[in-house]
């Protein structure tokens, strides 16, 4: 039988057992959201209680996120090869264990291997969650309302962290913001086998551990560089370890374009919505980063807000997120992609230009409104950029994906925070330098350029009229630098617009007869051959479906 008489197989629809799945999947997700926060807030009480030095305080805050990054490729190939629930399962026993003897840690030393094991284990739930959803919803316009759900699940969990976390901190000891973690982690080890299916490649192939470790060591020194480079400025061992990263990303890169059986199959990149998707939600999440760390300083030391009142006013934010989540299935069923993913960050851009009109006053209005405008216009590209990203690939190599989806999304925030950090830091010290008031000391003066929060304790050691003079102008450059930001964060989000609109605007509306088995056939490969092991095998390839 020729190809054009041969029948396409209907694709298969999730029903009520896949949508109960999501909900179980949903737990790990808003587990991983909150805990990116909800630390933060228990400094002062796990400071006083461990006295930790300050270099292990910053280990303490930034050790699970390193390893989180550094272990998502490795995580994603290997949910592949055993199974992407057991990977899911065994990470989140591995990250309840970790978080019970985190929250009764006796030492500074025990908490810093804990949030490592942490991190590890984190690693494991976010590219198993979106895989299986990969693989539980092949209808493609099914799998776009998954994953809006998804990222749904992962902003109320952003938003949750400072209000639980803050909650929780007002009763009990620090040690209790961990176990938040618990409950999910044991409701999802109940549940999740009877609920979540099993997939896995059936022929992986063997395993390159050298490019296990290639991958691991480029990513955590990529990300350790970037941020250290941001929170200290230039300096020689944070620009050294960046630039092992970068070394030894090239040679993980070379190896597996060598490779029979690369732990990384680079051919995913010759997909161009594969690609594309990739690239503009990472310049989308670069600008967004950058402004909105500047955001959450703004809320809390230009207008005076407590961590739990910020926490309260990004609540709009998440609400239009999720109003968002919830129409762009359906807008992408009468629309091309690219112009719903476009239009959405032309609204992004008018929400960021709303942030230049800020000016220190009580403008909380205008600023909540500048975040759902812009929280409004990014969801599309989130959703979609996503959706995109895991469709491309073939089903046998979700796991892949979505750990790229998510390594890239987590370098793109990094690097965000890292360059507009430092343009905004710079625009704060060059106006605070020409606004300084009279009679300010010159050390006083050198605290004051560093931070807008050293700015503001070194003025409670001046006189009242010096004092309030270096705090008005140390908030109005920090102003500034925020304006500089937000007309950055437009450019760049205009410039993703005009991008996603140029690669991605001939890939029609999703059509569940067809589109699954162009996605699954992939970068020279053949349609779906992801094996669910719950279920009857799929059938055999056609004769001309295989590869000469």
């Amino acid at each position: 039988m020729t190809e054009a008489a041969r029948p396409t197989a209907p694709v298969p629809r999730a029903g009520r057992r896949e949508w109960t799945g999501l909900a179980v999947l949903a737990l790990p997700t808003l587990l991983i959201s909150m805990d990116v926060t909800v630390l933060y807030l228990a400094v002062p009480q796990l400071s006083a209680d461990l006295a930790p030095s300050s270099s292990q305080l910053l280990w303490i805050l930034d050790v699970y996120g390193f390893l989180v990054a550094g272990f998502l490729i490795a995580m994603g190939v290997l949910g592949d090869r055993i199974g992407r629930r057991r990977l899911l399962l065994v990470g989140a026993a591995a990250f309840g264990a970790a978080s019970l003897v985190a929250a009764w840690s006796t030492s500074a030393e025990l908490l810093i291997a804990n949030r490592a094991l942490l991190g590890i284990a984190g690693a494991t739930l976010m590219p198993s969650t979106l895989a299986l959803i990969r693989n539980m919803f092949q209808d493609p316009r099914q799998r776009t309302a998954a994953i809006a759900v998804w990222m749904s699940s992962f902003t109320v969990g952003m938003t949750l962290g400072p209000l639980v976390g803050g909650a929780l901190l007002e009763h009990f000891w620090w040690g209790s913001v961990f176990l938040l973690g618990v409950p999910p982690m044991v409701l999802l080890l109940v549940v999740g086998p009877v609920l979540l299916p099993e997939y896995r490649d059936p022929d992986p192939g063997r395993l390159d551990l050298s490019s296990v470790a290639l991958s691991v060591a480029a990513m955590i020194a990529l990300v350790y560089g970037v941020k250290e480079l941001a929170k200290d400025g230039a300096a020689l061992v944070p620009a050294l370890v960046l630039l092992a990263g970068l070394v030894l990303g090239y040679v993980f890169v070379r190896r597996q374009r060598r490779l029979a059986d690369p732990l990384l199959d680079l051919r995913l990149f010759a997909d161009r919505a594969f690609s594309a998707s990739l690239l503009t939600l990472t310049l989308s999440l670069f600008a967004m980063s950058g402004l909105f760390f500047f955001l959450s300083q703004y809320m809390q030391l230009v207008l005076g807000l407590s961590p739990f009142e910020a926490g309260l006013w990004t609540l709009p934010q998440t609400a239009a997120m999720i109003a968002a989540a919830g129409v762009t299935p359906a807008l992408v069923k009468r629309s091309r992609p690219a112009y719903v993913m476009g239009g959405g960050l032309v609204v992004a851009a008018v929400g960021f230009l709303m942030f230049t009109l800020l000016d220190g006053s009580d403008d909380l209005g205008l600023m909540a409104a500048g975040t759902v405008v812009f929280a409004l216009g990014i969801s599309p590209m989130s959703i979609l950029g996503v959706d995109m990203i895991v469709g491309a690939a073939p089903p046998e190599r979700a796991g892949a994906a979505s750990a790229l989806s998510e390594t890239n999304q987590e370098f793109g925030m990094a690097i965000g925070v890292a360059v507009l950090g430092s343009v905004g830091t710079a625009v704060y010290r060059t106006q605070l330098t020409d606004a300084l008031p009279a009679g300010v000391p010159e050390a006083v003066a050198e605290t004051a350029r560093d931070t807008l929060g050293g700015a503001l304790e070194a003025a409670g050691a001046l006189p009242d009229g010096t004092g309030s003079a270096l705090v008005a102008a140390a908030r109005s450059a920090f102003v500034d630098g925020l304006h500089v930001n937000a007309v950055i964060g437009a450019a760049l989000v205009v410039v993703a617009a005009v991008l996603v609109v140029l690669m991605l605007r001939d890939v029609e509306p999703a059509d569940p007869e067809t589109a699954e088995a162009a996605a699954a056939a992939g970068p020279g490969r053949s349609p779906d051959t992801s094996t669910n092991v719950e279920d009857t095998p799929a059938p055999a390839p056609h004769p001309s479906d295989v590869p000469a």
